[in-house]
């Protein structure tokens, strides 16, 4: 009895967790539901990526305020395609996204980015954009350490070629 009493105390205070983060996510996307939707990615699309994972998106400057509408918070398995229209994001389980290379603002490498920190200072590649008047980061990790530095000047190219 006492210990189906724990168990069931246990299961309920999970129960709660879940449910706190669920409408916690949900309030999030209900304060971010202004940001208009994503630019289409472009169908003639047939750029090689760099295999890695796409973090998350946040305010820029605010490396723990992820963005959760259109799906940009959503951490996932991807490859980034740097192309002359801009940078895509081929992601498993979640939409591609598109960011035109008018958009670009800022590439770096970073320490860290809501929901995932590095232990090398440079592990996460940031790239910083604008969109619908906000400025966002978005962060994505190469799956091999010596494709970051290629990528990085690779978007700085692609930045400076916009400006």
């Amino acid at each position: 009895m006492r210990t189906a009493l724990g168990i069931a105390g246990t299961l309920l205070v999970i129960a709660a967790g879940y449910y706190g983060m669920l409408r916690g996510w949900r309030n999030r996307q209900r304060r971010q539901a202004d940001l208009a939707p994503l630019p289409p990615v472009p169908a003639d699309d047939t750029t090689p990526g760099v295999e890695g994972v796409y973090v998350a998106t946040t305010t820029a400057g605010d490396w723990m305020d992820r963005i959760a509408v259109h799906e940009l918070g959503v951490r996932s398995a991807a490859d980034l395609a740097v192309s002359p229209a801009g940078l895509i994001f081929h992601r498993q389980g979640a939409a591609d996204v598109f960011i035109p290379a008018a958009q670009l603002t800022a590439v770096r490498t970073d320490r860290g980015i809501a929901g995932k920190v590095t232990a090398e200072a440079s592990g996460l590649l940031v790239v910083s954009w604008q969109h619908d008047g906000r400025e966002l980061d978005t962060g994505f990790r190469p799956r091999h350490k010596a494709d970051t530095a290629p990528l990085t000047e690779s978007i700085t190219t692609l930045i400076g070629a916009e400006q």
